[in-house]
């Protein structure tokens, strides 16, 4: 599926607080309703002991 290019619109409060490229990132996924779902689902399997600690998932994804 070929990528389309859209507009992303930005109140001014946004820039006016955001100081790098990150920050306008974490404000564009605070927006996204299925980023949302998926980070309350993470926490909820943390609350209830289902999360893995930082060794575990660093060794399942061959990271250093």
């Amino acid at each position: 599926m070929p990528l389309t290019k859209k507009n992303v619109i930005f109140p001014v409060s946004v820039f006016e607080t955001a100081d790098t490229k990150e920050d306008l990132e974490d404000w564009l996924l605070a927006q996204n309703p299925e980023f949302i779902k998926k980070m309350r689902k993470a926490k909820k399997d943390d609350m209830q002991g289902k999360g893995k600690d930082w060794k575990t998932l660093k060794t399942e994804l061959c990271l250093k």
